[in-house]
């Protein structure tokens, strides 16, 4: 077992599962996240999408002032936790407020008292979701990047071009105008929701009520961090954070607090595992 590995033990205590790239925790994120502060270690990126505050199985019903001031008080601890190069990629959807909002965005409510420097609103445009018939239905979400130093931080854009250029062999005094990897993905990211239902469910969807799709992850993974950096989800739910930092060697500690999902988080890592056997992989 490594020192780094060593080390969280020491803080966290032994996890509910682990292998050479993941560390699941049962735990309320508020008390791992005090715990990393209280004995300095440090994370390179968070990457994370927090309960939203609308009556989910796997939440309790706030205030919305209750609601904000516990995101900031999160996104406090980590931002402490944080390396001065790193980033945190906060994903929030929307919420309803009685007599005044039918779906506000939430980063509306809460993108100014955070501590980091917010760098950029990410647009998560998917396809499926709720149908209306007396207003528009809502195919979005936000992702709000976050850097501790605007003149520091992950940012690999070529490992997430987009391939689908319009006019790829486009030149201007002989020399091609694109890069030939793809262009720049830009701020608005198309990628599906993870659907239930028995024909049109995802292949990867567990039983976990609101899973982050792999493909947005991987995006953020590859985009902002790089291989052996640690990335800390504090709302692991489902796993995908972890499923895709081990994929591209890149290692993973989430907080869990509800038991059966860290089991669902188990089982899905396990799988995936099984499937990248034979594969070479970094060890902490």
């Amino acid at each position: 077992m490594s020192q780094d590995k060593d080390k969280i033990i020491q803080v966290l205590g032994e996890p509910y599962f682990s292998n050479d790239f993941v560390m699941i925790y049962n735990l309320d994120c508020k008390v791992g996240l005090q715990k990393i502060v209280e004995n300095n270690l440090k994370i390179d990126t968070t990457i994370t999408s927090p309960p939203y505050n609308i009556g989910k199985e796997y939440e309790k019903a706030l205030s919305i002032s209750e609601y904000v001031d516990w995101v900031v008080e999160i996104s406090d601890l980590v931002h402490q936790v944080t390396k001065n190069n790193g980033a945190y990629l906060l994903n929030l959807g929307y919420l309803k407020i009685e007599n005044q909002a039918r779906a506000l965005p939430i980063p509306y409510l809460i993108w100014d008292k955070i501590k980091f420097f917010l760098n950029q609103e990410i647009v998560w445009n998917y396809g499926a979701g709720v149908a209306c018939k007396h207003y528009l239905s809502p195919r979005n979400e936000k992702i709000l990047w976050y850097v501790k130093d605007i003149e520091n931080y992950t940012f690999n854009l070529d490992a997430i071009r987009d391939p689908d250029v319009k006019y790829p062999n486009s030149k201007k005094n002989g020399k091609l105008r694109t890069n030939t990897l793809g262009k720049n993905p830009s701020d608005v990211w198309q990628v599906a929701k993870v659907t239930s239902g028995a024909n049109r469910s995802s292949q990867e969807r567990t039983n976990h009520p609101a899973q982050f799709p792999e493909d947005l992850v991987e995006r953020m993974v590859l985009g902002f961090t790089n291989e052996n950096d640690f990335i800390l989800d504090p709302f692991l739910g489902s796993a995908t954070t972890a499923v895709v930092a081990m994929k591209y060697k890149r290692h993973c500690i989430g907080f869990e607090i509800n038991t059966s999902y860290c089991e669902i988080a188990k089982r899905r890592i396990q799988e995936i595992e099984k499937n990248l056997e034979g594969q070479t992989l970094a060890l902490f």
